[in-house]
């Protein structure tokens, strides 16, 4: 029987595996797909993030391969609105570090277990001394126990073990486009660009290897639209968001699109018993920010130690443990408010408005001094005190 069984082998649930093997930890990891994900929308790890994975090595290999984004600008047809310097900032890694989340994977699962793929858990039943779990997969099903669980299996894994009304979810109208495009030669290819517009918000960030990520709102579908969610036709709106932003050379280099909606979910408890659910499991935020993923790294980076030592000791860390619980919901709802602001201020607006909102940006941006990029970088969360 394993000490722990992580649920879910996304890039939280092995990073928890790796952080608990080290420490004498015996873990098994269940994931349900047969092979890693294609893609995903997560590309950037804040400053929190890289300070908690020093010790195990994870961020020197993050690093290797990483863009360090040390500065964002805020653009308005044409024109500079403001910089945020996360370079200015009085911390450890004082920039996003951005790379694709395959490499990400890879440096965070690094002297994990190989995760058990083709098992789906169909039930997690706590009891005072273990928790039993019954799986089903290609191979058969069966049942497995262990003194700990730590479900990390993505929204699909909630309802294991939470009831819809433990669960606050808030929808929103809002929808994205999304592509990677090479694009050589750019004089501002480490710096991360917001472009405002009347009509939504265009996202630009760095990737390694001369790629940029490029996320844009996105019109609803008119009423005879069927075509609307062809690959084609997302493909010719983000080219025609992106011209209209100035951005035609990036344009022209997209060779596909995809679209998403977003939503906001945050349990009441990540705790019960012997049971704990982290990252998307427990919370889901909108990814115009960047920290729907950073939260969940958090959420295992500083969930580790915990377990180890309940684990050695034979004895709940309790106090402990409702701590790391209570700061991981607050840092949840800190970063759900400020990537809804994030949303409001990239819909589209009339001309009036958008000029207004530009012109109270700017100002905030000039006179907020390190407040904005502390709180971009994640300098609000609990694990960056």
């Amino acid at each position: 029987m394993p000490d722990v069984v992580v649920v879910g082998a996304g890039p939280v649930g092995m990073l928890l595996a790796a952080e608990l093997t080290p420490r004498g930890v015996d873990v098994t990891v269940l994931e349900r797909r047969d092979r890693t994900g294609d893609g995903s929308r997560a590309i950037g790890l804040h400053a929190p993030v890289l300070a908690a994975l020093e010790e195990g090595g994870a961020t020197d290999r993050i690093l290797a391969d990483a863009v360090r984004v040390s500065r964002g600008e805020a653009r308005s047809d044409g024109a500079l609105l403001g910089v945020v310097r996360f370079d200015r900032l009085s911390v450890r890694h004082p920039y996003v570090a951005t790379l694709p989340q395959a490499l990400t994977e890879r440096a965070l699962a690094f002297g994990a277990p190989s995760a058990v793929r083709g098992v789906t858990v169909t039930r997690v039943t706590p009891g005072p001394a273990d928790v039993r779990l019954e799986t089903s997969g290609a191979h058969g099903g069966g049942e497995l126990s262990a003194p700990l669980v730590v479900v990390a299996g993505g929204v699909g894994a909630r309802d294991l073990v939470l009831r819809p009304s433990a669960v606050r979810r808030t929808s929103y109208p809002d929808r994205y486009l999304m592509s990677d495009a090479h694009v050589p030669g750019r004089p501002d290819a480490d710096v991360a660009v917001v472009h405002l517009a009347a009509s939504g918000v265009l996202e630009s960030f760095p990737l390694p290897e001369d790629r940029r990520r490029f996320v844009a709102w996105d019109a609803p579908p008119g009423r005879d639209d069927t075509a609307f969610d062809e690959p084609e036709a997302r493909l010719q709106r983000l080219r025609a968001a992106m011209r209209d932003r100035g951005e035609s050379d990036a344009a022209d280099a997209l060779t596909g699109a995809t679209g998403f909606r977003v939503r906001r979910v945050l349990v009441s408890a990540l705790r019960r018993g012997r049971v704990t659910v982290i990252g998307d499991t427990a919370h889901e935020i909108s990814p115009i920010g960047g920290q729907g993923m950073n939260l969940g790294l958090l959420d295992a980076a500083t969930l580790a130690p915990l377990l180890a030592d309940w684990i050695r000791t034979g004895t709940e860390p309790v106090a402990a443990l409702a701590a790391w619980e209570r700061d991981r919901l607050r840092s949840a709802r800190t970063a759900g408010r400020l990537a809804a602001v994030n949303m409001r201020l990239g819909r589209p607006v009339g001309a009036a408005t958008h000029a207004v909102r530009t012109r109270m940006l700017g100002h905030a941006l000039t006179a907020t001094g390190s407040l904005v990029p502390n709180a971009y970088a994640m300098g609000l969360d609990a694990a960056a005190r």
